[in-house]
């Protein structure tokens, strides 16, 4: 990732941003961006969905993360991670499980609230990340 710099914007006229959120990024010095499609617990080795919303969270991150080292990338290079939940009740494990995946590192986020295309899954995530 030479070259490459993602930095945090949080001006001063919105509130303090906290955990790993901030209000948006710039990056510096991109040479290839990659798009990660809408990520889903497809199903586990044994091609079931996963019953809970953890498991399923974790399925999904996976998924992304897995896209992201087909391009040779990895969290780092998160710009732009955007959450579907299928029930407000999922937020905060939500939260923890992405602070857990990110670590320190901060993209820009959205979680949007809404109905999934498939009745058993509870989330889906998409992104976008540059080198």
């Amino acid at each position: 990732m030479s070259g490459l710099a993602i930095e945090p914007l949080n001006p001063a006229i919105l509130p303090a941003a906290a955990g790993n959120y901030t209000h948006g990024v710039q990056v510096d010095g991109a040479r290839r961006m990659v798009f990660v499609s809408g990520q889903v617990p497809w199903g586990n080795e044994h091609g079931r969905v996963p019953e809970t919303f953890e498991a399923q969270c974790r399925m999904v991150w996976r998924n992304v993360l897995s896209v992201l080292s087909e391009a040779g990338m990895g969290i780092r290079n998160l710009v732009k991670v955007t959450t579907y939940l299928s029930d407000r009740q999922y937020r905060a494990l939500n939260s923890k499980i992405r602070e857990e995946v990110l670590g320190a590192h901060a993209p820009a986020l959205t979680v949007i609230i809404c109905d999934i295309y498939a009745e058993d899954w509870l989330l889906e995530i998409d992104a976008v990340a540059m080198a």
